[in-house]
């Protein structure tokens, strides 16, 4: 089922608050696609979901050198999961990566603190697909 990004129903906002790890995935080229393990936050305001790293994760460098990447996460629970796309960036700036760190708090537990090391990754959600029952 596909799902409005600009108009989540209640039981799909639950299930991206509930602590659950997700695959984030970066299309590098047409024969490549970098997959990694991560926690992400949903900011329903924008539409945004943002996942904190570090400079020299290969995902902050692949989307630094790019500039900017096509980019799915995915997260499962069982029969419920979602895979939401869009455009992902790296940002390095203080405030973009602090509001990321403290969402990231909220969601799963405080992030260690890596001072300038900080990045964060906005990925602009155009599409939701997924099972995300009432």
């Amino acid at each position: 089922m596909q799902y409005p990004p600009d108009a989540l129903e209640s039981s799909a906002l639950a299930f991206f608050a509930e602590r659950h790890l997700a695959t984030l995935s970066l299309v590098v080229s047409d024969e490549e696609v970098h997959v990694t393990p991560v926690g992400f936050t949903w900011d329903n305001a924008t539409a945004t979901a943002r996942v904190i790293t570090f400079a020299a994760s290969k995902k902050a460098r692949l989307l630094e050198a790019a500039g900017s990447l096509p980019a799915s996460l995915c997260q499962v629970d069982g029969g419920r999961w979602a895979s939401l796309y869009g455009l992902a960036t790296v940002s390095s700036d203080p405030q973009v990566c602090a509001d990321a760190v403290r969402r990231y708090g909220e969601r799963y537990r405080p992030a260690k603190d890596r001072g300038a090391d900080r990045r964060a990754i906005e990925i602009v959600v155009t599409k939701i697909v997924g099972r995300i029952p009432d």
